[in-house]
């Protein structure tokens, strides 16, 4: 009779460690989705201002149509890649699609800036000047929403690679998440134009 009273108490404590350990992934999983969340609502904001600043560009950059294009398709690309990354946030090849078209649309950027630099008229317009100050503040959101993201990310994949959790996280469906992180310097460099 105690064996088996010691045989089932073994076998709460084995059941109740796995739920702790079930629970404890499933809570920091859901932590790094809601921190992808949080990037998905400031891209989004992202890609809301930018028609507007094509617009606001538009009449000033008459001559130059093939930088006015390639921002939007940066942008759109960008955007169908958000989405995808979105609906399954850590995957590799999601997170990898958004990386590049992020990047894609940073340099679309950064080129209709410089372009923008040399029309004065451009410079001083307050609808640029507005935009320009909003798109900024958006870069900042997302970077701090970035930063919160891959330390979400670091804390999931520490948990399901740590023992006792590595030998659940695999079996149960945890499966490590990618950071979304900028690969090289050249993606790193945030246009910075000065309207003043």
């Amino acid at each position: 009779m105690i064996a088996l009273l010691i045989m089932l108490a073994v076998i709460v404590i084995v059941v109740l460690s796995i739920a702790g350990i079930y629970n404890q992934l499933v809570a920091l999983k859901n932590r790094f989705q809601n921190a992808f969340a949080q990037i998905d609502v400031q891209l989004k904001r992202r890609y809301d201002l930018i028609p507007n600043l094509v617009e606001t560009v538009k009449g000033y950059l008459q001559h130059e149509r093939g930088t006015l294009e390639a921002v939007i398709l940066a942008r759109n690309q960008a955007q169908e890649a958000c989405g995808k990354a979105a609906a399954k946030p850590g995957d590799a090849a999601s997170m990898n699609m958004l990386k590049g078209a992020e990047a894609g649309l940073t340099g679309a950027l950064g080129r209709l800036f410089a372009l923008a630099e040399s029309y004065p008229d451009l410079k001083a317009n307050q609808n640029m000047i507005r935009l320009m100050e909003e798109l900024s503040s958006t870069e900042n959101k997302i970077s701090f929403a970035r930063q919160a993201y891959n330390d979400s990310v670091m804390l999931y994949n520490t948990a399901t690679e740590s023992f006792p959790n590595v030998l659940l996280a695999k079996p149960l469906g945890f499966e490590k998440a990618e950071l979304f992180e900028i690969a090289n310097d050249a993606e790193r460099a945030r246009p910075d134009v000065k309207f003043s």
